[in-house]
């Protein structure tokens, strides 16, 4: 046998030092490994600012300024994300001429209707300073001056509140609540997400106040092992990962969050629950309920408001008219892929005889993308214009809003004015849904929900609506078709 030539042989020695260490310590994903903590990122420890910050500061803007001496790539991050735009990127619709863009900016929804009706308190969630009452010739707000970013929404620990118009409130130390600052937390995010849409829990519903603190048995994550927001929206140059499909038609795969950051696709013993999985959504049988501690808002009927009868924040006010609040709601289940089927847009015409989709999720059982998903519906029935038939963005706060003259006809040509959509003068009411996907409220894996809950003649799942036959466990179905 032929000798290898001694300098082949020490190449070989120093490849293995090399590469089987780098085999050995290389580090896992949670796909790789059954340990999910290998997929949730580190923690820095952020720098106490204390001492750092020394103002005085007489305005919110004063504040960024100070900020962007030492962070000056912050603001120009902030102002190409959805958190600073309130809009999507523009999207191709059938039946426009021209692409659209989706946000709160620009659209409405089923709750106080559209931001633009109220910019007074809506922007109060908008990470920005100064904005004004939007008028035909006046932009609400400048998107390009950097110092209108406001740092603290997201980064004060304490100390700090919005006034009007995003801007900070009358009673903010300025110089204290900048020496708070510190990577966000769950009580900074919550602030906008826990309680939007006018209170605590009313959007959501898998979102709440309760989340500060929760237990264990209220969030698995949060509760046992005191996850914050951005372990699992995970951010890089403030963008944060997790999109809604509120206001988006298509999202991007990898800018969503999913289960599989952190835990294995085939993790359970049980082979049977690991073909559930070709076909349900993780989050179907470990979010059997949501608004677990406190109520979520699941209907809202506009049509009511305007009488003197009494205000009670979880039946009626004078100013919405009446709702319906619900705790341990069972979520509704659809197929979806992440991305809409529909999402109404301003100025599309509506059959009022028939429920309008303000989002409508997409998917169905032949869609090999598609699993079974829990989402909060909530119902309203709002104000449509019974010439135009589309559905009516009235201005509520300010000057001459419904608020103030309890006027719809009068609201809504102050929105004419402001945003563009022509009313013809006469008005009805007209039922809408609107989905949130619901993704938070994890339980511990006793939680999760058995074949009993799915698959009995009382079950949960409304099997004929989902595209079956009957009960897949009887008739043979869609959960191993991957």
């Amino acid at each position: 046998m032929k000798k290898q030539p001694y300098w082949i042989l020490g190449l070989i020695g120093i490849l293995a030092v090399i590469i089987v260490p780098a085999i050995i310590f290389w580090p896992k994903t949670a796909a790789q490994t059954t340990d999910p903590w290998a997929g949730v990122p580190e923690h820095p420890i952020h720098t106490s600012h204390a001492d750092i910050i020394k103002g005085p500061f007489a305005s919110g803007q004063d504040v960024t300024r100070d900020c962007l001496r030492c962070h000056p790539d912050a603001a120009k991050d902030i102002m190409m994300t959805t958190h600073w735009t309130w809009e999507s990127k523009p999207f191709t619709v059938p039946g426009r001429s021209e692409p659209v863009t989706i946000g709160k900016a620009n659209q409405i929804n089923n709750f106080c209707i559209s931001a633009q009706g109220n910019q007074k308190s809506c922007m109060n969630c908008h990470i920005g300073y100064d904005w004004k009452e939007k008028t035909a010739t006046t932009p609400a707000f400048d998107f390009t001056k950097s110092e209108n970013v406001d740092c603290l929404m997201c980064h004060a620990a304490s100390g700090y509140a919005k006034g009007s118009y995003g801007n900070p409130a009358d009673t903010v130390d300025l110089l204290a609540a900048a020496r708070s600052v510190a990577a966000p937390n769950r009580a900074t995010c919550g602030k906008c997400h826990f309680d939007g849409g006018g209170g605590n829990g009313v959007k959501h519903g898998d979102l709440d106040e309760s989340l500060k603190f929760p237990g264990e048995s209220l969030d698995v994550h949060m509760g046992k092992n005191n996850f914050i927001c951005t372990d699992c929206h995970v951010t890089k140059d403030h963008v944060v990962k997790g999109r809604l499909i509120v206001d988006n038609i298509t999202v991007d795969p990898n800018e969503q969050v999913s289960c599989t950051q952190c835990h294995a696709e085939n993790l359970h013993k049980d082979e049977r629950l690991n073909q559930h999985v070709k076909s349900l959504a993780c989050q179907t049988c470990h979010i059997p309920a949501m608004a677990l501690k406190d109520p979520t808002k699941v209907s809202w009927d506009w049509s009511t408001s305007g009488q003197d009868i009494g205000d009670d924040h979880y039946t009626y006010l004078k100013i919405k008219g009446n709702f319906v609040y619900e705790k341990n709601v069972r979520p509704t289940y659809l197929w979806f892929n992440g991305n809409l089927s529909a999402r109404y847009l301003l100025g599309d015409k509506i059959d009022p005889t028939q429920p309008t989709y303000i989002n409508k999720p997409a998917g169905d059982i032949s869609d090999q993308s598609a699993k079974i998903f829990p989402f909060k519906l909530h119902v309203a029935n709002q104000p449509y214009d019974t010439g135009n038939n589309y559905l009516l963005a009235p201005i509520t706060s300010g000057p001459g809003g419904y608020w103030t003259t309890f006027d719809w006809n009068n609201a809504f040509q102050l929105g004419q004015e402001r945003m563009g959509l022509k009313y013809s003068g006469s008005y009805g009411f007209a039922q809408t849904y609107m989905y949130w996907p619901t993704t938070h409220m994890v339980q511990p894996k006793e939680n999760a929900l058995q074949c009993d809950d799915c698959h009995t003649d009382n079950g949960r799942m409304d099997w004929k609506a989902l595209g079956y036959s009957g009960d897949p466990i009887k008739w043979g179905g869609r959960f191993d078709n991957k």
